[in-house]
């Protein structure tokens, strides 16, 4: 297991320096850094000087090994905007995102769990298409539309939730539903399709025949074995969550790393930008480790491959 685990941790870490590597290198290609900072009509003589300030005149190796070296001892530079610190405005942005992923994890599971062991209950019957309907439209309907139609409803018809900002726990409420529902469709498959394989298994047939209760059976000797696969998925998908979070933050103005990202983008402040790919770059590729050690804990089949 140590071994299997040493060999993950090392591939995580040649991720995340790819990673790193291909945000620096296609934020710096996407246009000239010295223009963005000095501005439209600025001088040629205060472009060379920004250039020379951020030593945006080197050789781009050289600028990506120099911030490298920067970040690995906790340097992550200054906001070209913000003018702030980007380490400290960057993690003060990050609960809010946190609050918003795990409760939109929480909103996912809530709902895919239930439909997915009806699904599999009642499987080909009216209530599993219906699941499976709602599994359909929650993966085709993109999540800033459903968003928007969340606001149209409860906000400007309604009038029950307000419309964007973060004071408040009412402030999530339509930014979980909205990212939840968008991963809920993924659970809900590997529940429904988990639960009619162990369903059909040997030891659910003797349960029944032995006279155990139909919920005891579904709820206690089926579900427990189904959920395994799901915990791998969870750790997964919250990191896609995390990442996912950029679009609906945007659109209700949430104060988190995704709104960050977009203001990020807007002004063109790129230490801002390489901080915050980074930094949910690796809370991914983290969750992603975690989730491969959990499956091999749980299948030692995985160890041994």
């Amino acid at each position: 297991m140590l071994g299997f685990i040493l060999k993950r941790l090392g591939l995580a870490v040649l991720v995340a320096l790819t990673v790193s590597a291909l945000a620096f290198i296609l934020l710096r290609l996407s246009g000239d850094v010295a223009v963005a900072i000095a501005g439209e009509g600025a001088q040629q003589a205060d472009i060379d000087l920004i250039r020379e300030t951020y030593s945006l005149n080197r050789p781009i190796i050289i600028q990506y090994l120099d911030w490298l070296w920067r970040t690995l001892q906790g340097d992550f530079g200054t906001s070209i905007y913000f003018k702030t610190d980007v380490a400290a405005l960057v993690f003060s942005k990050l609960p809010a995102t946190l609050i918003l992923g795990l409760s939109s994890l929480v909103f996912a599971l809530a709902i895919s769990i239930p439909l997915g062991v009806l699904a599999a209950v009642y499987a080909n019957s009216w209530i599993d298409r219906l699941a499976l309907a709602i599994a359909v439209v929650g993966q085709a309907l993109p999540n800033f539309f459903f968003a928007l139609c969340l606001v149209m409803l409860f906000s400007i018809t309604l009038r029950w939730l307000p419309v964007s900002g973060s004071q408040s726990w009412q402030h999530y409420v339509m930014p979980t539903i909205a990212l939840g529902y968008y991963a809920a469709p993924a659970f809900m498959r590997l529940i429904r399709a988990g639960m009619i394989e162990v369903l059909s298994a040997d030891y659910i047939r003797t349960a029944r025949a032995k006279g155990v209760a139909p919920r005891k059976v579904v709820f206690t000797h089926a579900l427990r074995n189904a959920l395994v696969p799901v915990v791998a998925l969870t750790a997964v998908q919250l990191g896609f969550l995390l990442g996912g979070s950029v679009v609906i933050e945007t659109i209700f103005a949430l104060d988190g790393l995704g709104y960050l990202a977009y203001q990020s983008i807007t002004y063109k402040d790129f230490p801002v930008m390489q901080m915050v790919v980074m930094l949910l770059s690796a809370v991914y590729v983290l969750l992603t480790l975690a989730a491969d050690i959990a499956n091999a804990w749980l299948d030692p089949r995985i160890r041994v491959s």
